[in-house]
């Protein structure tokens, strides 16, 4: 199977992980509230299939939050405006998903 493109201004982290199901959806949650508070994203959250989405905006953004018991899997569109913050953009949320996981 090929590898998937990804545009110059789509954001995509995949991050496996070992804190159960509880524990993750915990923190899908966390996540959901801080950036529906600190970024202003409107989100809906959806469990189906084995995994929490978090489907998310905001004007010129967009993108979901995929977490399973093993993984967590984020994709982003940036509009236009934002494209030029991309690397700056994905660099805060690896790091902050590497906070939260740390060594698991």
């Amino acid at each position: 199977m090929p590898a998937m493109l990804v545009a110059m201004s789509d954001i995509h982290i995949h991050r496996e992980h070992r804190l159960g199901w509880d524990a993750a959806v915990r923190l899908a949650q966390d996540w959901q509230a801080q950036a529906e508070q600190d970024w202003g994203l409107v989100c809906k959250a959806l469990a189906q299939d084995g995994a929490q989405h978090i489907a998310f905006e905001r004007p010129g953004l967009k993108g979901s939050l995929r977490v399973t018991d093993r993984e967590f899997e984020l994709r982003m569109s940036l509009g236009f405006l934002l494209e030029a913050y991309r690397a700056r953009i994905e660099a805060a949320m690896q790091q902050r998903l590497e906070g939260w996981l740390g060594g698991t």
